[in-house]
């Protein structure tokens, strides 16, 4: 999730960071509580971050541009047929939040505690996976696979059925993140093909 371009301490510090944020919310957080679960120091993230928001920002953006690098994967994005398409775009989302659900959490639940510069960071990223969802809607509308309705409004809903599972998904449920991504994605191209 992190990547490879962050040590081992920074790592762990992002991994104590969310399990902290999800547990207890961004403000009921210390930046001791956060040292404390990644077995380091009390001003030990000092060395790696400069405040407990960049921390949140980092989490944020990292999780982010993961699951917006899975919906824009060439194997998804670029299958041929609209249906198809829109249904492996909507179950690699749906998937890596399921997969991801407690970082997802706090990257749902926890924007408002960024500062301007970086929430708006965040929202541009938001605005790529609209794109995503939308050309791939907006595609199948065109090739007449889809029926013609609001996209704006389907689209949303599209990318609400991702982001709200993880207020409840847990791994070792009856559905693994596939089972539940593949579920979804039949969801979403019903929404379109509804009387098309």
């Amino acid at each position: 999730m992190w990547g490879d371009d962050l040590g081992e301490v920074p790592r762990t510090l992002l991994d104590s960071a969310v399990r902290c944020f999800a547990e207890r919310g961004f403000h009921a957080t210390t930046t001791r509580d956060v040292s404390a679960g990644a077995g380091l120091s009390p001003a030990a993230l000092y060395v790696h971050f400069p405040s407990k928001e960049a921390v949140l920002y980092e989490i944020t953006r990292r999780g982010h541009e993961s699951a917006l690098a899975v919906v824009r994967d060439p194997a998804v994005t670029d299958i041929p047929e609209a249906a198809t398409r829109l249904r492996a775009i909507v179950a690699a989302f749906v998937a890596w939040h399921a997969r991801h659900h407690v970082v997802a959490r706090v990257c749902q639940y926890e924007l408002a505690s960024l500062t301007a510069e970086h929430h708006e960071d965040i929202r541009r990223l938001r605005r790529r996976f609209n794109t995503v969802f939308r050309d791939a809607v907006v595609t199948g509308t065109a090739q007449g696979v889809f029926a013609t309705g609001d996209v704006d409004r389907v689209v949303r809903a599209m990318l609400s059925l991702g982001i709200d599972l993880v207020r409840w998904y847990r791994l070792g449920g009856a559905d693994s993140p596939e089972d539940l991504g593949a579920f979804y994605g039949e969801l979403a191209v019903r929404m379109v093909t509804a009387g098309a």
